[in-house]
């Protein structure tokens, strides 16, 4: 039986997983799950986001000693996730198996304009800045982030009461936007197996930022033809089928 840490990214928590975390149950029945929220997110959106991806990466590694979580362990990661992912495993390889890193970027590897898309600038600062009601704030995020956001609209009332009842504040929007402006990833790739999972269409980050990282750490990538930047929730099926065949291969 192996243990998994979900990661999410950027003011998102647990409870954005949504469906995924119970079709990849479904696909890895012997799975053990554990959803984990960073610093002024989620569980923990009361505290301070730190100004640097490596302290996120001290307070998951704290997290799991409060819960009891043995290790090693695999790691799932989206954007800002990933980039806790991949710091993790530099800094301490012997706690992972492995890490299926989703949509995400990182310097040296790629520029900002492909990290985050000069296009959503505005409409990114206007929710840390101006923010809004809770719908319509979660209807931007949906059509930011989904290539469905007609087909999956239904997620905006659950998105909404998450919203109200754990609100992430915009100083934390904005710590955890520095966090991952500054975070620089290492040339070489961390000791522990990496799957890259990325969406073609991605709105947010350019699917040419998980090529680049890939590239230089020579580990497997595969790419989504239609999906947005959340990708377990445009096609929940597809990520859990490609962590399975990673698996089935060794790996990669």
């Amino acid at each position: 039986m192996n243990t998994w840490i979900f990661l999410r990214g950027l003011t998102r928590e647990a409870a954005h997983w949504g469906r995924f975390t119970a079709d990849f149950k479904q696909a890895l029945p012997r799975a053990r799950i554990h959803t984990l929220d960073l610093p002024g997110n989620g569980e923990h959106h009361r505290q301070t986001s730190p100004l640097s991806v490596a302290d996120m990466v001290t307070a998951c590694r704290m997290e799991c000693a409060r819960r009891d979580i043995e290790t090693p362990v695999y790691l799932l990661a989206m954007s800002l996730g990933a980039m806790v992912a991949a710091e993790w495993a530099r800094v301490a390889p012997e706690e992972l198996k492995g890490c299926v890193l989703i949509n995400t970027s990182m310097r040296p590897f790629s520029p900002l304009p492909q990290r985050l898309r000069p296009a959503n600038y505005p409409a990114l600062l206007g929710l840390t800045l101006r923010g809004g009601s809770p719908e319509a704030i979660e209807q931007t995020v949906l059509r930011l982030t989904s290539n469905q956001p007609g087909e999956l609209r239904e997620v905006i009332p659950d998105w909404s009461a998450v919203r109200r009842l754990r609100p992430v504040s915009a100083g934390n929007a904005m710590r955890q936007l520095l966090a991952a402006a500054r975070y620089r990833a290492p040339r070489q790739a961390p000791g522990v197996p990496m799957l890259l999972l990325s969406s073609e269409h991605d709105q947010l980050v350019d699917s040419r930022c998980s090529q680049a990282i890939a590239s230089a750490w020579h580990c497997p990538l595969r790419t989504h033809p239609a999906a947005g930047h959340d990708l377990p929730l445009d096609d929940p099926r597809w990520v859990t089928g490609q962590v399975c065949a990673w698996l089935r291969r060794g790996h990669g």
